[in-house]
């Protein structure tokens, strides 16, 4: 077994070749866990144990690395509702409503993405919003917690909605 206490790094940015990849599955909600222990898709057994903080684990995440291997990531699809405001008033209105059921946001280029539940899609329906049940990889979740002078592109759901404003 390996026991995983800090991210290594990201595919995106850490060069993986020539190690094969070998995925470590979560569901969309599993990825903010701190103790978490289950076997890869190639049947290596890995422990979470982030003691110190609790990392959002994205997509492509590197877990562990050697000079044959590399274990990363991989957020599962999910049903989902895909919004797409038409205006920031729409954007503010709906993250507004699904943030007072308390339910997690999830932002993709200019789409709103929350996971699928029947009487929220019915109610965005009736709203006008024209919500879409999709199969999608529920990652880049806002963070609802603004903290004093933040700035740049952090996670919280504040700046993703100045940032948008902003185009």
């Amino acid at each position: 077994m390996i026991i995983i206490e800090q991210i290594a790094g990201n595919i995106l940015t850490c060069q993986t070749e020539p190690r094969t990849t070998d995925l470590f599955q979560l569901e969309w909600f599993e990825a903010g866990k701190r103790v978490l222990r289950r076997y890869t898709l190639g049947g290596q057994e890995v422990a979470l144990r982030f003691m110190r903080e609790s990392p959002m684990l994205m997509q492509g995440d590197i877990l562990w690395m050697d000079d044959t291997k590399a274990i990363v990531v991989s957020i599962l699809p999910a049903q989902a509702i895909v919004l797409q405001p038409a205006t920031m008033y729409q954007m503010a209105a709906i993250c507004y409503e699904i943030g007072n059921k308390h339910l997690p946001l999830f932002l993709e280029g200019n789409e709103v993405l929350v996971p699928y539940e029947d009487p929220l899609f019915r109610w965005l329906e009736a709203k006008g919003y024209a919500p879409v049940k999709e199969l999608r990889t529920l990652t880049n979740m806002l963070r609802s917690n603004v903290t004093p002078h933040e700035h740049g592109s952090s996670g919280s759901l504040f700046s993703k909605i100045m940032q948008l404003a902003g185009k």
